[in-house]
C-alpha cells in the first residue's frame, strides 16, 4: 500500500471511530434507560444493570456501523478536498484507485465485522438478555422488595408488603388474586416468607376473603397458609427464544418441534436472508461515500455538503432494506428484493465510479426550498392581512 493510501486509510478510520463511539454511547444510554425499571423493580444490582445494557449493544451495532462509516468517509474526503489534498493528488497524476482502495479496505473489513456480530455475537447476547429478564421476573423475593408498594406479579395477581425484615421475613402481607373468573381471593397476613424450595409464599396469622360473582364473601382465618407460586416462576422463568435469537446453523436447520417455528416459519426464513444481506451495507455505504465525495471540487462550486447527500442516500437505501425485510416473512418476493437492494446499489455506485460520475443533490436544492418557503409566507401573509382588513 502506498504512503498516501495509508494516510487516507488512517484518517478515514479515525473519523469512523470518532463517529461510531458517540453513536454507540447514545444508543447505550437510551437502551439502558428503557430497561432501568425492570432492573430496579426486580432488585438487581448495578452490575446486573450495566450487564443488561451492554448485552443489548450487539443488536444495534450492525445498524449503526454502516452509517458511522458513510459519515466518516464522506467527512474525511470532504475535508481533504477543502484542504486541496484531492486537487494535489489529481495534479500529481494519481489514479482514483488511490482514494478508492483504502476506503474499500476499511468498508470491506467493517462488513466482515458486521457479519461476525450479526451471526455469532448478537444471537448469544440476545439469548442472555432474555434469560436475564426472565430470571428477574421469576424472582419473587426481589419482586416484592419495595415496601408499601403494590406490585403486579402477573395479570390478575398483585402483592403488597408493609415491611421487609432480615432473613426474607415479610410483614404486613396483602395478596389480591383475580386470575380465576369464578371468584376473587384476597389474602391478609401478619407475616410471611417465600420458600424457594417449594416455590410457595408461606403466610402466617391471617385470613382469606373469597368473593363470588353474586357478591357473597366468605372469610377464613388461618394460622399458616401456603400460596403456590410454582406456575408463576415456571412461566416467568422460561425465556422465549425467537428467530432473531437463534444462531446461524439453527436457522439453516430449525427444529420442526420449535413452537415459534411452527407458529411462524416465515420469520426464520426472513431472518436467515436478513443476516446474509445486512452485512453488505458497510461496503455499499462506502461506495456511496466515494461516489459523492471522492472527486476534487472547486470551493466556489455551489452544492449541498457531500456528507448530507451521502447520508440521505444511505438512509433511503437502508429504509428500503428495512421495509423489504419486515415483509419477507410473508412473501418470497421481498426476500429477492432484500438482495437486489444492496447489490443494485453497489452496482450503480461502481458504474458511477467507473465512468467518473458523481452523485449529489441538485445545486439549487436549498434555494428552491427557500423560494418555496418565501412564497408560502407571502401567500399566508396576504391572506392574513386581507382577512383582518376593515371596509
Amino acid at each position: 500500500m502506498k504512503l498516501i493510501e495509508r494516510y487516507i486509510l488512517r484518517r478515514a478510520s479515525l473519523m469512523f471511530v470518532a463517529t461510531l463511539v458517540p453513536l454507540l454511547g447514545i444508543v447505550w444510554v437510551t437502551q439502558a434507560l428503557t430497561n432501568i425499571n425492570l432492573v430496579t423493580d426486580s432488585g438487581q444490582s448495578t452490575f446486573a444493570f450495566l450487564k443488561l445494557a451492554t448485552l443489548i449493544l450487539p443488536s444495534v451495532v450492525p445498524i449503526i456501523l454502516p452509517f458511522a462509516l458513510v459519515i466518516g468517509v464522506a467527512q474525511t474526503l470532504t475535508v481533504m478536498n477543502s484542504d486541496s489534498e484531492l486537487t494535489v493528488l489529481n495534479s500529481a497524476g494519481s489514479s482514483r484507485m488511490t482514494i478508492i482502495r483504502p476506503v474499500m479496505i476499511l468498508a470491506v473489513a467493517m462488513s466482515f465485522v458486521s457479519f461476525a456480530v450479526d451471526n455469532f455475537i448478537e444471537p448469544s447476547s440476545r439469548t442472555a438478555v432474555r434469560k436475564m429478564i426472565a430470571t428477574a421476573h421469576a424472582d419473587m423475593l426481589s419482586a416484592v422488595v419495595q415496601e408499601n408498594t403494590f406490585r403486579k406479579i402477573t395479570d390478575g395477581l398483585y402483592v403488597q408488603v408493609a415491611q421487609r425484615r432480615n432473613g426474607g421475613v415479610l410483614l404486613g402481607l396483602f395478596v389480591a388474586d383475580t386470575r380465576d373468573p369464578r371468584f376473587e381471593m384476597v389474602y391478609y397476613a401478619r407475616e410471611g416468607a417465600v420458600d424457594e424450595n417449594s416455590s410457595a409464599l408461606v403466610m402466617k396469622d391471617g385470613e382469606v376473603h373469597r368473593k363470588l360473582p353474586d357478591g357473597n364473601v366468605s372469610i377464613i382465618k388461618f394460622d399458616s397458609y401456603a400460596f403456590d407460586l410454582a406456575d408463576l416462576t415456571q412461566s416467568a422463568g422460561a425465556s422465549n427464544i425467537r428467530a432473531k435469537d437463534r444462531d446461524l446453523p439453527y436457522l439453516f436447520n430449525p427444529d420442526p418441534d420449535d413452537p415459534y417455528y411452527k407458529k411462524d416459519p416465515g420469520s426464520f426464513t426472513a431472518e436467515l436472508h436478513r443476516r446474509f444481506t445486512e452485512w453488505l451495507f458497510p461496503t455499499v455505504f462506502g461506495l456511496i461515500a466515494l461516489v459523492v465525495s471522492a472527486d476534487a471540487r472547486s470551493h466556489r462550486e455551489a452544492r449541498v455538503h457531500p456528507m448530507i447527500t451521502a447520508l440521505l442516500t444511505a438512509l433511503f437505501v437502508r429504509w428500503a432494506s428495512f421495509y423489504a425485510s419486515n415483509n419477507a416473512d410473508g412473501s418470497f418476493v421481498f426476500v429477492i428484493i432484500m438482495y437486489l437492494i444492496p447489490i443494485g446499489t453497489a452496482a450503480l455506485a461502481i458504474y458511477h465510479l467507473g465512468h467518473n460520475k458523481t452523485l449529489e443533490l441538485p445545486a439549487t436544492f436549498g434555494e428552491r426550498l427557500k423560494d418555496l418557503g418565501d412564497r408560502l409566507l407571502a401567500r399566508f401573509g396576504r391572506a392574513s392581512s386581507g382577512g383582518s382588513s376593515t371596509p
